[in-house]
């Protein structure tokens, strides 16, 4: 293998998540191309099994002030506290690698993507004897990879994962449930002993028509377009390079850091506001937006002997000239935004070693408007102190969105960011984990592991108490993993509220919440 194609492998596993199914676009590009004596084909993929109990999730402290409740309830029973859910997940991932090793198309299928256990259901639900076919095939990604002069070059709708994943996330992990994707066309190559990354994305298009062959559309307002431009730098080793360096007793220092670019000049927003009736889109709804937003990112691991300590900052900036979506009704400020992400995460003890532990932590800006801001809803009312979540912007009162927000496959517990909010935003989080190998043997081992959450808002007027001390969440977990591809484990957590959860309005504290989940995997 050249120089060049172990410089793209080097970007590839720096930056993606670990799976047995990989196929994270800009995160892998070239990470497996190889000398081929014939044209061949590829096929690995996870089948996901998960259920869980949910107990008291909405922390029985009744309604916000606009008649939220944190969580929902059973409706035959509001006092209700437990609620349950199944779900599974059959992922594919497909390479088809050419004749000489230097080109590949790789593709990604969900089928069925976290369809929910018992929802298809034929006839009447007591009397169903069977289920019907599940929700349709999801390509997630398409695209190929080809070795050339210059370095390695990717098209199509390819992954898009960075660092410990905190703004831009693949969604690879065994318990993940989203995950990005970028149209795109990404250049990886090696200069001074780093890895140099372009991409160019066609992150959405304007309205589109028909052409006169009724066979391909045809954007019809280039100005409405979303493009992205962004450039990589990367120092990394191999995780093989780096187990060798431990071994040696060696110290590996790896980092890296990009700049990416977003802009769009026009707007139609007729396109994809909901509306009672169809509204016509023509040059009337056509509109200026001015929209330019920058994100910086940098990451670093450094690996000793027995401890890794691994690291991710962001910073985001945007304005949006004209934030109005109604053509013809004109805002007279702009809409801008700063956002500071941070996340940390440190391990004592060498992978192998049957006990280790660590602690992380992260920051997350905040906005001083009611309400997290997570839920992205154009149409959404403006929230009122107590809320737990609504726009944090309110022309022409208050034009700023300041709170930044982790990716939602970026874990840090079970209950509180996971499910009440969504995602971490607007807070500081401790948490402090410990892991024990409990037995090892030839078909595989049974691990467990606690980790304890203290959680506490930036801006205590963002929460629902208007407190910043939110809780603390206690999550053990007890698992097994085999050698040949079966994994299993449950789940459990704790979430002990603390005030910036209450409710001073109706005077109710909030209540403990309690979460149990089983999962299993059958990777192949």
């Amino acid at each position: 293998m050249n120089a060049r194609r172990l410089a793209a492998v080097g970007l590839a596993a720096a930056l993606s998540a670990p799976s047995a199914a990989r196929a994270t676009g800009f995160t892998d590009i070239g990470d497996d191309l190889r000398s081929h004596v014939q044209t061949s084909v590829e096929l690995h993929g996870a089948l996901r099994v998960r259920g869980e109990g949910l107990y008291n999730l909405d922390l029985d402290r009744g309604p916000t002030p606009s008649g939220q409740l944190l969580y929902p309830v059973p409706l035959g029973d509001p006092k209700g506290q437990w609620l349950g859910y199944a779900d599974m997940r059959l992922r594919l991932d497909l390479a088809a690698y050419a004749l000489g090793g230097g080109v590949a198309v790789k593709v990604r299928v969900d089928a069925p993507d976290n369809v929910a256990l018992g929802s298809d259901y034929a006839g009447v639900p007591s009397a169903s004897a069977t289920l019907r076919a599940t929700a349709p095939v999801r390509i997630k990604r398409a695209y190929g990879e080809a070795l050339t002069p210059i370095g390695l070059l990717a098209a199509g709708r390819m992954g898009s994962h960075w660092g410990l994943g905190i703004l831009t996330n693949g969604g690879d992990c065994a318990d993940c449930d989203s995950g990005d994707a970028a149209d795109r066309i990404a250049l990886v190559t090696p200069v001074a002993g780093h890895i140099f990354a372009f991409a160019f994305d066609l992150s959405a298009v304007g309205p589109l028509a028909k052409r006169p062959d009724a066979t391909r559309p045809v954007g019809v307002e280039p100005s409405a377009d979303v493009r992205t431009f962004t450039f990589a730098l990367l120092k990394w080793r191999d995780e093989l390079a780096r187990k060798r360096r431990r071994k040696a007793d060696k110290f590996t220092g790896e980092y890296g850091a990009y700049i990416s670019h977003r802009w769009q000049n026009g707007d139609v927003p007729a396109e994809y506001l909901p509306v009672a009736s169809p509204v016509a889109v023509n040059s009337s709804q056509v509109m200026g937006r001015g929209y330019q937003a920058t994100a910086l990112d940098a990451w670093f691991r450094l690996t000793w002997p027995k401890v890794r300590i691994e690291a991710e900052a962001a910073l985001l900036m945007a304005t949006v000239e004209q934030a109005s979506l109604v053509p013809g009704v004109l805002l007279r400020d702009p809409v801008k935004s700063t956002q500071i992400g941070a996340a940390l995460e440190s391990e004592i003890g060498a992978p192998e070693d049957r006990v280790a532990g660590g602690l992380d932590a992260g920051y997350a800006s905040g906005d001083p408007a009611p309400g997290f801001g997570v839920a992205q809803r154009v149409t959404a009312k403006q929230p009122k102190p107590g809320d737990v979540d609504g726009p944090q912007a309110n022309p022409p009162h208050d034009n700023r969105v300041d709170n930044f927000r982790f990716h939602p496959d970026y874990r840090v517990d079970r209950i509180l960011w996971r499910e009440v909010v969504g995602t971490v935003t607007d807070a500081v989080y401790l948490r402090p984990h410990v892991r024990a190998t409990v037995f090892k043997a030839a078909p595989g081992a049974l691990t467990a592991s606690l980790a304890g959450v203290a959680s506490f808002a930036v801006t205590s007027a963002s929460t629902p108490g208007q407190k910043s001390p939110l809780g603390v969440e206690l999550d053990p977990t007890l698992s097994y993993a085999s050698r040949d591809g079966f994994g299993a484990a449950i789940d459990y957590g704790a979430l002990f509220p603390l005030a910036g959860l209450d409710n001073p309005a109706l005077g109710l504290s909030a209540k403990p919440a309690q979460l149990i989940r089983l999962r299993m995997s059958f990777v192949f």
